[in-house]
């Protein structure tokens, strides 16, 4: 079994002032064909929350929170944080590394699930930031998905119990419970489990609550119109609650890990108006975040790969396997 030296945490990254927006979305946008309109769109959603994502201080609070973790159960690693599009940009966290003498890490994206952009994505940003860094850089494996992992599913269903707490006693059994996630082309879709894993992972935590009813809707989807999405879109699915007389509803970003600007903006503003319009009570379920059950399933998927632990699992998928195919995940044909 591989023995490591560090802990690297790699996540999308985010803007934390106004000045950072239109770069950041030009490093995410690169090499895509999007129109420079829909680019100024998107910046609008950061310049609403004064132009800063919350997405870097929860990293620095999940970093916290491992170290935390690390220090008063072992493994004694450091623990060090890149991102995929903002500073801190992982090339200059993979020098670092070097410089600091790290041979071997293993690393933990902030994605659940397969699909180009929550797996290999990520692992092409690492190869990169590898050949960036030059000779001496340091290996990096990739930890696996995490989707129905028990450190993930049983704080998710704490956060959603949370939120169905807001809703009064008499009407929380009929109460709706839809999860969201990221919507992605269906071409990409097809190249990976992503609907396979979100679905799995929804209904395990449904499981956990004793709800056999629920949805998966799609959120925050940004291609063109002749392009095919996966669905059905949330403003969709909320339109469809007062014919059936629901009064509530429960909206669960499963698809996410924290609460940035996909979940502030497309839930918080502009589903929450949605529901206003419709005169539908909505509560939305915070993210995982830095749950000490989530931070606990770090260090414990870092001790499996090392073979120091058992995987875990819920549900009669099994785990996913420690190293991603050569062909997994792959971008679709243009």
């Amino acid at each position: 079994m591989p023995s490591y030296e560090a802990i690297l945490l790699i996540g999308f990254g985010g803007p934390e002032k106004p000045a950072d927006v239109i770069p950041f979305l030009e490093n995410v946008l690169r090499g895509r064909n999007v129109p420079r309109g829909r680019l100024l769109e998107v910046a609008g959603h950061y310049y609403h929350f004064g132009g800063v994502s919350p997405i870097n201080s929860q990293m620095r609070e999940l970093k916290a929170a491992l170290e935390s973790e690390l220090r008063a159960r072992g493994p004694q690693l450091p623990v060090y944080w890149g991102n995929r599009n903002w500073t801190p940009m992982l090339a200059d966290t993979v020098r670092q590394m070097r410089a600091d003498g790290v041979r071997r890490a293993v690393a933990l994206v902030m994605s659940a699930y397969s699909s180009y952009s929550g797996c290999r994505q990520y692992l092409e940003a690492i190869e990169s930031a590898r050949a960036t860094a030059g000779a001496g850089a340091p290996e990096i494996d990739k930890l696996r998905l995490f989707y129905n992992h028990p450190g993930f599913i049983e704080p998710m269903a704490e956060r959603v119990r949370d939120a169905c707490a807001q809703i009064p006693s008499e009407r929380r059994g009929a109460a709706a419970l839809v999860y969201t996630a990221h919507s992605v082309p269906v071409s990409m879709a097809a190249t990976s489990r992503y609907e396979v894993q979100l679905k799995e992972a929804c209904r395990l935590i449904s499981e956990q609550l004793g709800r056999i009813h629920w949805t998966l809707a799609y959120q925050s989807r940004s291609g063109p119109p002749s392009q095919p999405w996966l669905g059905p879109d949330i403003s969709d699915c909320l339109r469809q609650l007062p014919a059936s007389g629901t009064r509530d509803v429960v909206i669960v970003p499963a698809g996410f890990i924290s609460d940035h600007m996909e979940v502030l903006y497309d839930l918080d503003t502009e589903a929450r108006a949605l529901c206003d319009q419709l005169g539908l009570h909505m509560v939305r379920a915070t993210t995982v975040g830095n749950h000490p059950a989530f931070v606990r399933m770090i260090r414990e998927l870092v001790l499996e790969r090392m073979g120091e632990a058992p995987p875990r699992w819920l549900g009669d998928q099994g785990p996913s396997q420690d190293v991603c195919e050569p062909d997994c995940c792959a971008l679709p044909a243009r």
